[in-house]
């Protein structure tokens, strides 16, 4: 950062606009605790997240953000205009859980502890987004950039980061960004910014089932995809750059006395090289396929086959947002301004599709801590959120900046 910059970071932070935002942080954990709860009790499985979305979208109108909408894929959308036609700036947080219909996602009090599915992944996002909202109301904050307040849908899973490809699409957004932070989960020391690509494939073998003992000889689904399964998981993954691959889904068969007419697995390959996981999925068909021709082999005398299919159902780009980036500049120095010692950091989020844009892009926790995340029990402590929240407010500002201040980012200040 520089000279220039970090005295604009000291000014921000003396600003009485910060001051009073703070304060409001500092004062209403209560509050915070409460809409946390509230929106972790409002059910978002994969797919159907549309009744969080739409108190997301109420508390939006509420909170006087103006062009609040949802737009075709279930997003909601709604500004903060600044005083100038730039910086703009996206802040967002997915809404929606792992957890299928009918997950009990009551909250429970176990002392600062609250425990539920899905209150850290990503409902301690989504509150954060809500509370910069009401700070910066609160006090007042005029900015010269315009900050938009985006709750995504489809981050999660089979999602396929659905909710923030849309957002893309838009004509709206598909020039003109200047950054956009996603708000993913608790901590406050990762930023990240490298996108970890990750491909996922159903792989379905399909054949004429029949009686385990009437039938007996003719081929299986599952002893294939079996065989398959234990060749893919002897995969030589390579350290560096770390790859990883899983079989995550199994599926197939009807009755413990009857063959199956199909068997199927969900796989998921992820790497910090796009050639590692081409490589991947080359041995993925190969197995599958040498997995099918065996089956076949063994039971020809029985006159029937299997037949294979493997359907992409997720593809997530890699990518970087350079650590000598501005944007990734800004959050390091915010943090510490505040004593936090960040580090950056590769995962997938929903910047995985603005970085593969060319966007700059970062995701950041939020505060406090979690554990057990994306099980049952699943729980969240917000000890500490304030200090997030704070992070977020800084480097929101400093990128848009205060009215009457220069922005600390500016797109043009690497060229």
């Amino acid at each position: 950062m520089s000279t220039d910059e970090s005295s604009s970071l000291t000014a921000l932070l003396r600003a009485e606009q910060t001051r009073q935002a703070f304060r409001f942080f500092d004062e209403t954990h209560a509050e915070v605790d409460d809409e946390l709860i509230r929106i972790c009790e409002i059910p978002a499985p994969p797919f159907r997240e549309f009744a969080r979305a739409a108190f997301v979208k109420q508390r939006f109108e509420q909170l006087g953000l103006i062009g609040v909408r949802a737009d075709d894929e279930g997003n909601v959308i709604a500004e903060r205009p600044g005083l100038s036609s730039g910086p703009r700036v996206i802040v967002s947080a997915h809404l929606d859980t792992v957890f299928p219909d009918g997950t009990d996602v009551h909250v429970r009090r176990e002392g600062g502890r609250l425990s539920a599915p899905g209150i850290s992944d990503n409902t301690c996002g989504i509150v954060s987004l809500i509370t910069l909202a009401r700070a910066l109301a609160t006090a007042r904050v005029t900015t010269n950039g315009t900050i938009y307040f985006v709750a995504t849908v489809g981050e999660e899973g089979e999602g396929n980061l659905r909710g923030v490809r849309r957002l893309f699409t838009d004509r709206e957004f598909q020039s003109g960004v200047d950054a956009f932070i996603s708000l993913d989960g608790p901590g406050v020391e990762r930023i990240t910014n490298r996108a970890l690509g990750s491909r996922r494939y159903r792989v379905t073998i399909s054949g004429p089932g029949g009686h385990s003992w009437g039938d007996f000889g003719i081929v299986n689904p599952v002893h294939a995809l079996g065989r398959a399964i234990g060749r893919f998981a002897a995969y030589p993954a390579p350290l560096a750059p770390r790859t990883s691959y899983n079989v995550g889904i199994i599926e197939g068969g009807s009755s413990v006395n009857a063959v199956p007419e199909s068997a199927a697995m969900v796989v998921d390959m992820r790497s910090l090289s796009s050639d590692e996981i081409d490589k991947l999925e080359a041995y993925l068909r190969r197995v599958v396929d040498i997995a099918v021709r065996e089956e076949n082999l063994q039971r020809s005398m029985s006159g029937t086959s299997l037949d294979y299919n493997l359907e992409q159902v997720g593809d997530r780009p890699s990518g970087e947002t350079p650590a000598d980036s501005k944007l990734v500049q800004t959050a390091i120095a915010c943090s510490r301004a505040l004593g936090i010692e960040p580090r950056l950091d590769c995962a997938s989020t929903d910047s995985n599709i603005p970085i593969s844009l060319g966007i700059p892009a970062i995701t950041i926790g939020v505060g406090g801590i979690s554990g057990n995340c994306h099980s049952l029990t699943e729980w969240y402590e917000p000890v500490g959120r304030e200090l997030g929240l704070k992070r977020l407010l800084l480097v929101t500002l400093s990128l848009c900046g205060l009215a009457g201040e220069l922005a600390a980012y500016s797109t043009t200040a690497d060229d």
